[in-house]
């Protein structure tokens, strides 16, 4: 293994082993693999050396020697390297290799970064507030968090998210007209990166059908509708609300989004369970995640799928080409 970071003779994507105790650095490593056998693309993974020496030798894994660079950050002692495990150790490392990560990307050494998957509980455990990547992003590139959006991806369909990881009574009480529009404008950054240069956006309402007319709750006649009515007067191309049912089966939109978690990734998961991207839009840099977790119970055997993160890895490298 070589920790040094070679000048690459293209847009380099580096790739963060998420919760090192989790398939984190085993799926980082097969999908950097099949990236390399089918674009060329030498990645730039970020974690520990002892960990892909480890990872590398087991059988499954073998093939995958070569085809990568690495960065070791020096995060987690090698005592505290415990696949299988949630330790508050293992979550402190998370958020530093995707510091590490940030990092290079603004000092424009990587072009994009994708990250295996956390453990929320890990993270907390070690006295670092944490709800997901996409707020932590937010923090390291200095963007107020409410500018900051997860999107999910699956096959064509797109959608991102208004709240995200908390009660639903929560939730909608912090739904406002300007953050729906702040998730919009979020995705009109981000969009034409993933190359939808000019994005038709659907607004998902709160209630069912979107409150049918006032039927079933006023949120939408005095939250999405006003929000839909505001971005159409500035030009952009927006509809809604419609219901979340309607709107994600007829696919006729770029993308969608959410006002809850659930309306967002249930879909999306349906359509993939295993293969969905998971996008922070309205940052200043290319960052992209899985739909799945850190999969505890299959740590280290060598066994774990990784196509969400080989898909994932698929869409960073087609923007950084682009």
């Amino acid at each position: 293994m070589n920790p040094a970071i070679p000048t690459p003779p293209s847009p380099r994507i580096g790739v963060v082993i998420g919760d090192p105790n989790g398939v984190g650095p085993e799926i980082a490593i097969r999908a950097a693999h099949a990236l390399h056998a089918h674009t060329g693309t030498r990645a730039l993974l970020i974690g520990e050396d002892y960990i892909f020496e480890s990872v590398l030798s087991l059988p499954t894994l073998q093939a995958a020697r070569g085809s990568f660079d690495t960065l070791s950050v020096g995060a987690l002692a090698r005592h505290d390297w415990q696949p299988g495990t949630i330790s508050a150790a293992a979550g402190a490392a998370t958020v530093a290799y995707v510091r590490a990560a940030v990092d290079l990307a603004q000092r424009g050494q990587i072009a994009a970064i994708g990250a295996a998957p956390h453990c929320e509980t890990a993270v907390n455990d070690a006295g670092i507030p944490f709800s997901g990547y996409s707020g932590l992003v937010a923090d390291l590139t200095h963007t107020p968090k409410d500018r900051a959006f997860l999107l999910l991806q699956a096959q064509d369909l797109r959608v991102a998210h208004v709240t995200l990881h908390e009660g639903v009574i929560s939730a909608v009480q912090r739904i406002t007209p300007d953050l729906i529009e702040q998730a919009v404008a979020a995705l009109r950054v981000t969009l034409p990166r993933l190359g939808v240069a000019q994005p038709r956006v659907c607004i998902v309402g709160i209630n069912p059908h979107a409150g049918e007319g006032g039927l079933f709750g006023q949120e939408d006649e005095t939250i999405t509708k006003p929000a839909v009515q505001a971005m159409q007067a500035r030009g952009w191309a927006v509809d809604g609300p419609l219901g979340a049912d309607l709107a994600m089966s007829e696919r006729k939109h770029d993308a969608y989004v959410a006002m809850l978690h659930d309306q967002g990734h249930v879909a999306v998961k349906m359509l993939s369970p295993k293969g969905a991207s998971a996008i922070v839009a309205g940052v200043p840099l290319l960052f992209a995640s899985v739909g799945h977790g850190a999969a505890f119970d299959i740590a280290g055997q060598g066994r774990a799928d990784a196509s969400a993160l080989t898909d994932t890895l698929a869409v960073l490298a087609r923007a950084v080409r682009a």
